[in-house]
């Protein structure tokens, strides 16, 4: 079957590209050129797993190909998957449609045929209805073109697998030849038994925003536990092994730590205030308010225990932060909690040296104020304490008897609860985590680990360029 998918970033390019991946001829639009020319060529613009070689493979067998016209889409099929940003708006909690909008509007009126358009963009409920309107308006007389709504539910790191092999999928139409022809477009998932959940417009667009409201909720639970272990002396950790034996309950998003970030939660939660709000049901919503405050509030505990830690001041201190993104297995340092806790540290006067192992490029461009480092090692030289701000799986396999003999100090703070705690603590670390007691290595202990390595390191660390900010919050 044709299909366009209109818009090319994280959603866009891995829907368009898993799409082919299942036998289907794609056309992917974007107006960014430079990203089209980089997808053409079979390159990803940004790191996900697995999005590289399902690229490659069908742009080089002719099933995917990409342009920057919307009026080459309209001749190119008769349904169209709509995947582009709704970031929240820089004047309140509620979501911008406008880039939805554009598109809607600017691809109606080229509609030479009936068509399907399918929004998968996370939005407020009510939109399709809203949309539906606006293409009825503008499409050509004689031609019908329908909206449906069939949210994504992507996971960044798993974002090819969570299109290949999805927990559900949910369709919101209120046309039924719209549902019959999505069940075409998904007949390999759902022959490989994928649950189908078909239903109206506005229960999809709810069906997202209310997972993403529950994953935060339990994110934020466990944190707000944490912050209780950390005044009564219990561990958080074994708190949410315990409940997470319960069935009712389970162990997944009970990781306590710095919390959630990124461009989805944070932004969906905050429109979903928004919306309820319109609806006049605000109250009924309230407490994603405590969600939201309770996952700020990690930050600002975790610059506050990692200034307990060098002595109640950053100043003159050498801090390594381990990991820049909002989540392993990612390039995306949007709203990362990694760099917002990076950023505070730096206004007040340490000097940060930063490893990442794929987000370096990005958080240089959001934060230039510290150093930044393509070797662990380097990164920790000399340092007074290391944040572990971000759980990717090079972290936890580090020998931390190696790292101990280039720090000043063997101080960690595990911001992700993450790291092997016994392994970090023989080996003469004080490791701190929030909602967990102290580990604090025996007096003398650790000391052979120090100042065993030469002092001359490759130079994989950069510098702030003359000019560059050296504090203040991520662009």
């Amino acid at each position: 079957m044709r299909l366009t998918v209109i818009g090319t970033g994280y959603l866009g390019a891995v829907h368009a590209a898993c799409m082919a991946e299942i036998g289907h001829e794609v056309l992917g639009v974007d107006t960014d050129a430079g990203k089209i020319e980089a997808l053409a060529a079979g390159r990803a613009p940004f790191f996900e797993p697995g999005l590289p070689e399902i690229l490659a493979r069908n742009t080089e067998a002719g099933r995917l190909r990409f342009s920057t016209s919307l009026k080459e889409a309209a001749d190119f099929a008769d349904l169209h998957f709509v995947c582009v940003g709704t970031p929240q708006r820089p004047d309140s909690l509620a979501a911008d449609l406008s880039h939805v909008e554009a598109v809607f509007d600017g691809l109606a009126p080229l509609l030479t045929r009936d068509s399907l358009i399918v929004g998968k963009s996370t939005v407020p409920v009510g939109t399709t209805r809203l949309l539906s309107r606006r293409v009825a308006a503008r499409v050509r007389p004689g031609v019908e073109a329908q909206v449906a709504w069939n949210p994504e539910f992507l996971r960044e790191g798993f974002a090819v697998q969570d299109t290949l092999r999805p927990d559900r999928l949910v369709v919101g139409s209120a046309a039924p030849h719209a549902d019959q022809l999505l069940r075409t477009v998904y007949e390999p998932m759902l022959r490989a038994g994928v649950a189908y959940v078909g239903t109206d417009p506005a229960t999809a667009e709810l069906v997202k925003v209310a997972a993403n409201s529950f994953l935060a909720t339990k994110i934020s639970f466990i944190n707000a536990m944490a912050e209780v272990c950390d005044a009564s002396g219990a561990d958080v950790v074994t708190l949410a092994d315990a409940l997470g034996h319960d069935e009712r309950i389970g162990r997944r998003f009970l990781s306590a730590g710095l919390g959630f970030g990124g461009g989805c939660l944070p932004k969906d939660i905050r429109a979903f205030l928004a919306r309820a709000e319109e609806l006049q049901v605000g109250e009924a919503v309230s407490f994603l308010h405590q969600i939201d405050g309770i996952n700020d509030r990690q930050r600002r505990r975790t610059v506050d225990l990692a200034r307990h830690l060098v002595g109640g001041w950053f100043a003159g201190r050498r801090v390594a932060v381990l990991g820049a993104t909002f989540k392993p297995d990612s390039d995306d340092v949007r709203d990362s909690p990694a760099l917002a806790v990076t950023a505070d540290v730096v206004a007040e006067g340490a000097h940060v040296r930063v490893h990442d192992p794929q987000g370096l490029d990005n958080a240089r461009t959001a934060l230039p104020g510290p150093e930044y480092c393509t070797d662990v090692m380097a990164a920790c030289r000399d340092a007074d304490l290391v944040l572990h701000l971000t759980e990717w799986r090079q972290y936890r396999a580090l020998d931390p008897a190696e790292l101990a003999a280039v720090v000043r100090a063997p101080r960690v703070l595990d911001a992700r609860n993450a790291l092997d705690r016994a392994a970090w603590h023989a080996a003469g670390w004080h490791v701190r985590a929030l909602g967990r007691p102290a580990h604090v290595p025996q007096p003398g202990h650790g000391d052979a680990f120090r100042a065993t390595i030469p002092q001359v390191l490759v130079a994989t660390c950069t510098a702030p360029k003359p000019g560059d900010p050296l504090s203040g919050a991520p662009t």
